[in-house]
């Protein structure tokens, strides 16, 4: 199957901009499934939370889920992308997934990092899989969730071929520690960094870039740059996820051991 990392920096609090400017990067795309950064239609540096209400927006009601669904449909690709979402006044880091047949599955960030808890509530539901097109099953995480091999673990034990993780990353570890996330769970990750600096008021933070998609056995396939915005496509087996094992006599799940782990 084709997959693509899409690479973006979006204007602080400008979604209709955003979304203008993300269209004609997808209209270019022939793929299966397509994933974007987090928060990619709004920006990230918050300032309050009236700005967060001022960009959140429901599913599937919202104007960038509605633009979204439409090209999904006609372009033929599942796509994943970040958004703030308002859910009755309750505002959420949340990712979702859109299929060409119009169904779709949301995820809400469950580990929320630094100032993110001033404006979202964590999300509360289990770290479940979803179908993708053609039947491929994923996951999703967002950006700080790759701190806990837990979220990563429980989504390959579920079913995920791939785990799709949008990430507005700021700490310089992540991209290497997806190595480990894809080889101990055996799957293919992709991890769509947003990049560029982004300031609001006395906050200022810059983005690491380097987007990513990997092998079961944590291979590096595929890796933007720290700056550039593209939208990048490679061809996987998506298959070699459904192999765990070591070696002749060694699963990486059948032979784990849970009745001795402390969790």
């Amino acid at each position: 199957m084709k997959v693509t990392v899409l690479q973006f920096q979006p204007k602080l609090l400008a979604v209709q901009d955003n979304v203008e400017r993300l269209s004609p990067m997808l209209e270019g795309i022939t793929s299966d499934l397509v994933v974007m950064p987090e928060l990619v239609t709004s920006g990230y540096v918050f300032a309050s939370l009236q700005e967060v209400r001022n960009v959140a927006e429901s599913v599937p009601e919202g104007a960038s889920f509605t633009r979204f669904a439409k090209l999904a449909q006609e372009r033929n690709f599942s796509l994943v992308y970040g958004f703030p979402e308002n859910d009755e006044g309750v505002f959420y880091n949340s990712s979702v997934l859109i299929n060409p047949d119009g169904s779709y599955h949301v995820y809400r960030k469950v580990h929320l990092f630094d100032r993110e808890k001033l404006f979202f509530q964590p999300g509360d539901k289990a770290f479940d899989v979803c179908v993708a097109k053609n039947g491929v099953t994923i996951g999703m995480m967002i950006c700080f969730d790759w701190q806990f091999p837990e979220a990563a673990r429980s989504l390959a034990l579920a079913g995920a071929q791939i785990i799709c993780h949008p990430a507005n990353l700021v700490l310089p570890w992540c991209q290497e520690a997806m190595k480990l996330r894809s080889l101990e769970n055996r799957v293919f990750s992709v991890t769509a960094n947003r990049t560029g600096t982004e300031v609001n008021g006395n906050t200022k933070l810059s983005f690491t870039g380097c987007s990513q998609i990997l092998s079961p056995l944590g291979e590096v396939l595929l890796r933007l740059s720290e700056d550039e915005e593209a939208a990048i496509t490679i061809d996987i087996d998506v298959e070699r996820a459904l192999d765990k094992r070591i070696t002749e006599r060694n699963d990486a799940f059948k032979d784990r051991r849970p009745e001795l782990y402390r969790l």
